[in-house]
């Protein structure tokens, strides 16, 4: 993954700048998250793999699939990277670039999964706490995963608080 994420970050950052250039953060945010979609498609990612569909014949399906998603500069990206040959880098591409997005919005993107629903009063503290030791904004999804029998684990970037049940058992038993 550091690989693909070093040949993703010059990509990210011009597509970044170009953004706050152009004031156009969100609708880029959509247009790459709309081609790192299209490219997780098991067939178009064999597609863009394989040989004897020449580069031109799949930037026109890819185009043909995103022309109703991508304006006139998102179109010119996705050529760019098709004859590069650095498409299969656009999940990587608009990973960095929604990081690249909320460093520069102070917000992070925090995942919170836990056993049982959380009620108002407890998100609230959460988020209180989050953002009082991440000195950040939070934006916070909320998941459901009833096999960790109790307690949340919560990923904040590449950090990873875990307080589940399911977590502290897997730890007794490393240390048994």
């Amino acid at each position: 993954m550091s690989e693909l994420a070093t040949l993703a970050r010059p990509y990210a950052e011009a597509v970044f700048k170009r953004a706050k250039e152009t004031g156009t953060a969100a609708k880029w945010s959509d247009s790459l998250a709309f081609i790192a979609t299209v490219m997780r498609d098991d067939v178009i990612a064999e597609t863009a793999e394989n040989p004897k569909i020449g580069r031109d014949r799949f930037l026109n399906l890819v185009l043909d699939i995103c022309q109703e998603q991508l304006d006139q500069e998102g179109q010119n990206f996705l050529k760019l990277l098709v004859h590069n040959n650095r498409i299969k880098l656009a999940p990587a591409i608009a990973q960095i670039y929604d990081q690249l997005k909320a460093d520069d919005e102070g917000y992070i993107d925090v995942e919170v999964v836990s056993a049982f629903f959380i009620a108002d009063e407890q998100l609230n503290h959460l988020t209180a706490t989050l953002e009082r030791n991440l000195k950040k904004q939070v934006r916070m999804t909320i998941f459901i995963d009833r096999a960790l029998i109790g307690g949340l684990v919560v990923r904040a970037g590449d950090k990873v608080i875990d307080g589940s049940i399911k977590g502290q058992l897997q730890q007794l038993a490393k240390r048994l």
